[in-house]
């Protein structure tokens, strides 16, 4: 393998590296996501805002880094924003950040 191409493969995996830390900056949390307070309870029973409820098959919970974490990860209290699906259960739940939580509007 000459230098030019070891160059690029080298420069190729960095940028991948890079990526997933990249995406994570970029997270969009609908506007009519509803906001509220998160606590585990067991297994796929969550409260939101004092209420027992269960979380939707193939509920995803993010955290403030945009990754997806198990209800049981979920920091007693922390402010969400989160969507109910059909039935009513929470199916998509993100962990807001400080600078999330302290946003205030029609949309927050």
């Amino acid at each position: 393998m000459n230098l030019a191409k070891l160059t690029r493969v080298i420069a190729l995996c960095l940028l991948a590296g890079l990526a997933p830390s990249a995406r994570a900056q970029m997270r969009t949390i609908p506007p009519d996501a509803q906001r509220g307070e998160i606590r585990h309870v067991q297994g796929m029973l969550v409260e939101i805002n004092g209420q027992p409820i269960m979380l939707a098959p193939g509920a995803e919970i993010r955290d403030t880094s945009n990754r997806i974490i198990l209800p049981s990860a979920v920091p007693p209290g922390a402010p969400i924003r989160y969507l109910l699906d059909a039935q009513g259960m929470p199916f998509r739940i993100w962990l807001l950040s400080r600078k999330e939580g302290a946003r205030r509007g029609p949309n927050y």
